[in-house]
């Protein structure tokens, strides 16, 4: 069974960074299509940053140019490390693996001063 679990959230002020990790078990995530999801409250879930099977990154404007997306294979993990955070980027985060339609349970992000 494949399972999908995010740690790494928590609470930064504005400029803040923080690097969330998402561990895969059941299945490797070598080669296959990553994705990272935020939704606010009150909000939908929006997709912010992809890794395709071979590595090609894409991100919503809102994030491009602070987010950045990686594969760990060591770890068997996809990671999103956040720079120059934004009280607009508060949102529970979730990962999700294209392949199998599975998602993590979500971390709690907060960016408040």
């Amino acid at each position: 069974q494949v399972q999908l679990v995010e740690s790494g959230g928590g609470s930064v002020q504005p400029g803040g960074s923080l690097r969330l990790s998402c561990v895969v078990s059941g299945r490797s995530v070598t080669a296959t299509t990553l994705r990272w999801y935020r939704q606010a409250p009150g909000k939908q879930r929006d997709l912010i940053a992809t890794i395709t099977a071979n590595d090609v990154t894409t991100y919503t404007d809102s994030v491009k140019g602070r987010f950045t997306i990686s594969r760990d294979n060591a770890k068997n993990a996809v990671d999103l490390q956040m720079n120059s955070l934004k009280p607009e980027d508060t949102a529970i985060y979730y990962c999700y693996m294209v392949r199998v339609d599975k998602w993590g349970q979500g971390t709690q992000v907060t960016v408040s001063s």
